[in-house]
């Protein structure tokens, strides 16, 4: 295991191969690492869809007004934050929430977030 990183998330060194991405063990998510991921607006627009979505969706599924550079940076955040687990499947890369472990570690966090995320695109007519 790697040591934390400045906001205080363990990134577990798992990956034997670039194919194999490190992910934080369930243990090791932080709430202060997640509640960073989730802070964004871009990432927040990430795990939105991701949540609305049905099943794995690829990173080029989710168009961010950003730069591609800035979209890899989005999701290596939310991955080694705990919020999002990505595989490969061929040459895609793919992502789901980790809902199970974030449910598990956080009752209701993610819950609460993303309506309120609803709650203020309702209010102020963002994105």
């Amino acid at each position: 295991m790697e040591p934390p990183d400045r906001r205080g998330a363990a990134v577990t060194a798992s990956a034997t191969s670039p194919r194999d991405l490190a992910h934080p063990a369930r243990e090791e998510i932080r709430l202060e690492a997640v509640l960073h991921a989730l802070s964004d607006p871009m990432r927040l627009r990430v795990v939105r869809e991701l949540a609305a979505a049905d099943g794995e969706v690829a990173c080029s599924g989710i168009e961010l007004p950003v730069t591609k550079s800035t979209t890899t940076h989005h999701f290596r955040v939310l991955r080694e934050s705990g919020v999002i687990r990505q595989t490969y499947r061929g040459t895609a890369k793919m992502n789901a929430l980790r809902e199970d472990a974030l449910g598990a570690l956080f009752p209701g966090l993610l819950d609460a977030v993303l309506a309120a995320a609803d709650a203020q695109t309702a209010r102020l007519g963002a994105p």
